[in-house]
């Protein structure tokens, strides 16, 4: 079996949203004791801590950490228009989150393991440089493809998101450049509005971005037809050197904000045909971060099924 990572920490419970989709009750599906039950022989490690604001520093601005830290120091609040509420201890979790992205990043390339999944929130692919949006607060996966770059000397990296929301966070901080591949699969419209197909870079960046907009209601058939069409030869073509996943599962049929048809084992099918190209192109080095999901449900299995595919 591959040596499969899981990641995860209580303080994701100290993330308090209040009445919140984006809630506590999602770390708690999460923990490690209650997936072992699903998906057996599940390794657990812990978090190890970096110079994380740093690190949060080469994709944010500053003053913008200064100021979700100082916000969340002073008993919480709203970080943006309304749909990223923090409270005192969101700003710890939202080190953990990072933290745990670059723990796997350290076992990965020291050889200790193959491949890791984090079940860390709050997510992050929304996040821009001065800004939260969509319930993420720092761009946990973009932070963790500078570490690769400027701590391991990892040359091409790609980022594929199949969240139903576009990672319009992840797009800006690579739009331009040519050694990060971004690949999104998402539902279009939707929020935050961007992921049109004709968006595909800049500069020295354009095709190094492709993004696949999936219609509302089209059945699981047709999407993965579109992700094994679309983005599995796309990325191969880049011939990345480290594979990263933003695993959002609100795609899920079941899933209360979005309108597509994906199941459990749809989600685990395309984690097959994920962890094969890493296996090809990466030496099998592949980091799995989640983003969405939203019923509990749905979630806790499709996370089973993701984890247990990695594992296999």
């Amino acid at each position: 079996m591959t040596r499969t990572a899981y990641y995860w920490d209580p303080i994701s419970l100290q993330h308090d949203t209040g009445e919140h989709v984006e809630t506590i009750l999602r770390a708690e599906r999460l923990e490690p004791e209650k997936m072992d039950r699903l998906v057996g022989g599940l390794d657990a490690r812990q978090i190890e801590r970096h110079d994380t604001a740093e690190w949060i520093c080469h994709v944010h601005d500053r003053d913008y950490h200064d100021w979700v830290k100082q916000v969340c120091e002073g008993g919480g609040g709203l970080l943006d228009l309304g749909d990223t509420p923090v409270s005192t201890r969101s700003y710890d979790a939202a080190l953990a989150s990072v933290d745990a992205a670059l723990t796997a990043a350290d076992a990965i390339m020291a050889g200790r393991i193959d491949n890791a999944f984090s079940a860390m929130r709050p997510p992050g692919h929304h996040a821009l440089p001065s800004q939260a949006m969509g319930f993420c607060i720092f761009g946990n996966l973009a932070i963790l493809v500078r570490y690769l770059q400027k701590k391991h000397g990892v040359g091409r990296i790609a980022i594929v998101d199949f969240d139903v929301h576009h990672g319009n966070g992840t797009q800006h901080v690579f739009w331009r450049d040519p050694d990060v591949f971004f690949a999104s699969l998402h539902q279009f419209p939707l929020f935050p509005g961007s992921g049109a197909a004709h968006e595909q870079g800049d500069g020295p960046g354009m095709g190094a971005t492709l993004n696949v907009p999936i219609s509302p209601g089209t059945s699981e058939e047709d999407y993965l037809a579109a992700f094994e069409a679309n983005v599995l030869p796309a990325v191969d073509d880049f011939r990345p050197e480290f594979l990263i996943v933003s695993a959002g599962f609100d795609g899920h049929v079941a899933d209360p904000i979005a309108q597509l048809c994906l199941t459990e084992e749809g989600y685990a099918g395309m984690t097959r045909d994920l962890k094969k190209l890493a296996d090809h192109s990466c030496r099998g080095r592949l980091i799995s971060s989640l983003e969405g999901g939203y019923n509990l449900q749905a979630l806790e299995r499709s996370v089973a099924a993701h984890v247990q595919a990695l594992m296999e």
